[in-house]
This record gives C-alpha cells, structure tokens and sequence, in this order.
C-alpha cells in the first residue's frame, strides 16, 4: 500500500505541465476541455476518469446525506422531547452519539458534493483543515460513545442493584464532557503536529483527494512524521479500547442472561442473537477505521523499501471506497442505538402528534 503514500507527489509531478491522459479501457471516458493551469482537475480525473461513476457517487453521498440527516434528526427530536427517555443515561449518550453524527455528515457530504459536481480535488486551506479537524474530532467522539454506550449496558444488566448510584446525572455530564474534551484533545494535537508541514506555498494548492482525511492531507505537506505517529498511536489505542470495553461487556451480559434463565433457551437464544447483532454492527461501524490502520500498518512495515509499481487507479478506488465507508456509520447509527429501542419508535408518533397540534 505505498503507492497510496507517493501518490499525491507523482501525480502533481505528472500533471504540473499537462493533464495525464485518460484511461482508454473505461466504457465513459470524459471528454472535457482540461486547463493546464488547472490541476486540481487533473487530479480529480486521475482518481474518477468515468462520467458515470463521478454520477453515480454523486448520487450515493446525496442520498446518504439526506438520509442521514432525516434519520439523525428524527431520532434527535424524538429522544429530546419524550421526558421519559430524555433522563435515561443510555439515550444522553445516544444524543452526544447523533450530534457528532451530524457534525460528521454536515462538513463531509457538501465537500464531497461539491468536488464532484465541480469535478476537482478540494484544495489545501482554511476549509481543508478544518473539516479535516472536525471529522478528526467525530471520529475519536463517536468510538469513545460507544465504548460508554457498551459499558453502560453492561452496568445496566450485570450491576443493576448499583446503576442509578453509579451513572448520576453529574456523572452523566461528566462523562459526555470527557468523551468530547478527549477528542477536541486528541485532534487539537494531530492538527497542531500537521501545521508544522504548513507551507505558504501549499495554499490553494489541490490535494490528491475529495477529502480532507489523514492519508491526502499528511501527503500534501510532505509527511510530517510526529503527526503521522501520533495519529497512528492515538487511533490505535482508542480503536482497542472500544473492542475490548464492547467485548467485555456484551460477553458479560450474555453470561449473565444465560445463568439467570438456564432452563430456557428461548431466552438465551435472543440473548445470543442480540450479542450477536450488536457486534456485527460495531465491526460495520468500524470498517473504515480498520481500513485505515490495516494500511498504515502495511506502510509502516514497508518502511523504506521499494514503491510498490501497481496501479494508480488502485490508490483512487482506495480513496474512495474510505470517503464511502466514512459516511456510512451516521446512516446506520441511529437505527442500531435509537429506532431499534421500542422507546424511541413508540415516542415517535408522539412527536407527529405534537407537532399537529402545534400547527392548530
């Protein structure tokens, strides 16, 4: 995966005269006027050459966003103005879980939209870091949620006699306050550790990508090693963290319920199968995450050794399968914590019955 890592440089190197050509083996191959002086679409057209795919991503993000957003909001107001769901501890932190949901989709899906209907890459500025930051601090927000979500559960079924003395309201606080100063912490640092490749050069220059994600944004200022380490650090103790504090804990109440009702396997069959359903979805919301530290391992393993010499269109499906991954955790959030809970589903006609009334 090192061709990953050189691409950005060989692709400005090959494009700073005159655009690559085409791909001649693709079925819809663009036949667009390209500037010489504008390489950002040069750059765009050596990760998407076809119309059609650049269309059909175009579609896919803007559904997903849409969706996201109407899922997201729904759960939100439905958790919000339901005072018997509102107090619970599970549903503050499925709140603090939808907020950096939002935040994630709100500053990717536009980007996105926009360098595909524009068809060039996002260039580097003020824009760039920060989404880039933003996103950083999503992601690090939404895996320490759900590591206090599992956890939570956990206390809730194997030490229920103490949970209303454990989880308080300060508590609560306390916890979602932790949870985001961590990530405003921990993404103040990477962004900080980047600046330091900060070139005045490199403003407005376009970046090997639709979005500003770690692998695109480290090569345009020439990989700055201290950021790159920490990230990879930081990434990779947060990412165990959560596996093992959801392991931990869904094993532990499937053991409980097991114990508790032996004789009856109907029982202990639905507790398996919700073990079962809670961690495939958290191997689904962590897909681009591993993604991204199986390749950083393969890069660090590689060390120094010779470019890998395959395909550039290679590093572009990379890229975008990730930007695709990425925006598919707040699609499927809400529905796995929120719309899942009968709760959340019977405060929902409620919330429609009160915005009716609301309108007489």
């Amino acid at each position: 995966m090192r061709f990953t890592r050189n691409l950005p440089f060989y692709i400005l190197w090959t494009v700073g005269c005159t655009c690559p050509p085409p791909n001649q083996d693709a079925l819809n191959i663009t036949s667009d006027p390209l500037q010489p002086q504008d390489p950002g679409r040069c750059l765009f057209r050596s990760i998407l050459p076809s119309d059609t795919t650049v269309q059909a991503l175009l579609c896919v993000f803007i559904l997903m966003t849409i969706i996201s957003l109407v899922i997201n909001g729904c759960t939100l107001f439905s958790i919000g103005s339901s005072e018997d769901l509102s107090w619970q501890p599970r549903f503050a932190l499925l709140k603090s879980l939808i907020v950096s949901d939002v935040l994630l989709i709100v500053t990717q899906g536009p980007t996105l939209t926009y360098c595909l209907l524009q068809k060039t890459t996002l260039p580097y500025g003020f824009w760039c870091v920060f989404q880039f930051f933003i996103n950083t601090v999503c992601v690090f927000c939404t895996v320490l949620t759900i590591t206090c979500m599992a956890l939570e559960r956990y206390v809730y079924v194997c030490q229920a006699i103490y949970y209303i003395s454990i989880l308080t309201r300060k508590r609560l606080y306390c916890i979602v306050g932790f949870t985001w100063f961590t990530s405003v912490f921990f993404s103040t640092m990477i962004t900080f550790l980047l600046s330091l490749g900060h070139k005045s050069a490199l403003l407005d220059k376009p970046i090997a990508g639709l979005l500003c994600e770690p692998d695109t944004l480290e090569a345009h200022l020439g990989f700055p090693r201290a950021a790159a380490v920490f990230r990879k650090i930081v990434g990779l103790v947060v990412t165990l963290l959560c596996i093992c504090s959801y392991s931990f804990s869904y094993v532990c109440m499937y053991q409980k319920a097991q114990n508790a009702v032996q004789p009856f396997h109907q029982v202990n069959n639905r507790a398996r199968t919700t073990v079962m359903f809670y961690c495939s979805m958290l191997l689904v919301q962590m897909l681009p995450i591993f993604l991204k530290i199986a390749s950083d391992a393969v890069y660090e393993l590689e060390g120094n050794m010779a470019m890998y010499s395959g395909s550039w269109r290679s590093a572009g499906t990379l890229h975008i399968t990730l930007l695709v991954m990425l925006q598919f955790p707040p699609c499927v959030n809400p529905l796995i914590y929120g719309l899942r809970n009968k709760e959340v589903r019977a405060a929902l006609p409620r919330l429609l019955f009160w915005r009716r009334e609301n309108r007489h």
